[in-house]
């Protein structure tokens, strides 16, 4: 087989290094550079749209924690029989250095701390999720790596030229350890390497989701419900590929039901949510903001944040329970006469319009209330 054709893609002879008592792993590495690229670049076009600096990093720190958990909680509960079957031991699940984190769970989990992160600065979380969305599918593609050092999320078996050499490792008492041992050069097997389909895949979702934004403004959250749709799309034909051990719902893997229904949540979001992109002045701290399932509210926010600072103030969305019955704007020079409310509303109410009212005096604008 090797004779018939030019070479094969060799796997690295290990993915662990130990620097005396510490274990360096090539996975945890391509991970953390992938979170930083995706927090470095989302500052960058967060900043770009007219984003507070800092702000990016401020979310993420509540938004990475939540989906390193949310990565392995979904790992453990689709691959349970790892952990807790007949002979297995349960604490094995937090064995993280192990490997073992699905996407579906981080972005998850990962999107709820983002949640909480924006309703703690009062920054949209739709506006933040189309800043960062690229930088997300590049870390995607920066921790494929890792697997490539793990010898995972492989394919079938494959006489391709650029077939990937999966090898027998060994620790140092000679026994197999396919994660943490080092490669005696004894090739196993030559499979499809879907680590690297899905890497290749993801940089041109990168290069689509940046040319897609450029062309046409995309906003309210709509290029990120984009970068989920397009990888979700990659993700279900590489399942396909794929034969590594994996969970199975009629005989087909549980990755591939959950890429179908996601890929549609995305779709259906993309058409419903608000065309065009926030104003600058929408990106900035303010008061309540409508939630992102609050369709109606986010159409009304979106028509008024695309209007910006030329546009005469119209109605406040102020409160995102009931925004159908908002109140009206007060203007810049009324803005210390709010409407009698009760309180918590009174008080967030003054805080917001004391806040774009002095916005409005340093641009001679018409001052807008707060969401």
């Amino acid at each position: 087989m090797h004779g018939s054709v030019l070479a094969y893609i060799p796997s690295p002879p290990r993915g662990v290094w130990n620097l005396g008592p510490l274990p360096l792993r090539a996975y945890a590495l391509c991970i953390i550079i992938g979170i930083i690229a995706a927090i470095w670049w989302g500052e960058r076009r967060w900043q770009q749209r007219g984003g507070r600096a800092g702000a990016v990093l401020d979310v993420a720190m509540f938004a990475v924690p939540f989906g390193l958990v949310g990565g392995r909680l979904y790992h453990v509960c689709t691959d349970w029989y790892r952990y807790f079957d007949t002979g297995k031991d349960p604490w094995d699940a937090l064995k993280v250095w192990d490997g073992g984190l699905g996407i579906w769970g981080a972005v998850l989990l990962g999107g709820v701390g983002a949640w909480i992160g924006c309703r703690v600065y009062r920054i949209p979380l739709p506006a933040f999720g189309d800043a960062i969305a690229p930088g997300i599918l590049l870390a995607q593609a920066i921790g494929r790596l890792g697997n490539y050092f793990n010898q995972e999320l492989y394919g079938h078996d494959t006489t391709k030229p650029w077939g990937l050499e999966i090898y027998l490792r060994f620790d140092h008492n000679g026994q197999l350890d396919m994660m943490n041992g080092v490669s005696t050069g004894v090739v196993q097997r030559i499979v499809q390497p879907t680590f690297l389909y899905e890497l290749v895949w993801n940089l041109i979702g990168v290069v689509l989701l940046i040319w897609a934004d450029r062309r046409w403004r995309i906003g309210h959250g709509r290029l990120f419900a984009l970068y989920v749709a397009v990888y979700t799309f990659g993700r279900f034909w590489v399942e396909l590929l794929r034969d590594d051990d994996a969970t199975h719902i009629f005989g087909i893997r549980i990755n591939s039901f959950t890429s179908t229904i996601v890929f549609v949540c995305a779709i259906a979001y993309f058409l419903l949510a608000t065309k065009g992109r926030e104003a600058a002045e929408a990106l900035q701290p303010g008061g309540k903001r409508p939630w992102p399932w609050q369709f109606g509210a986010l159409r009304t926010h979106g028509a008024e944040s695309a209007q910006g600072s030329d546009e005469n103030p119209g109605k406040s969305d102020a409160s995102s329970e009931k925004p159908e019955h908002a109140e009206p704007e007060d203007s810049s020079e009324e803005s210390g006469t709010d409407e009698q409310t009760s309180g918590s509303e009174n008080d967030a109410a003054d805080d917001d319009e004391s806040t774009v009212s002095a916005a409005a005096e340093s641009t001679g604008t018409p001052s807008k209330s707060a969401e």
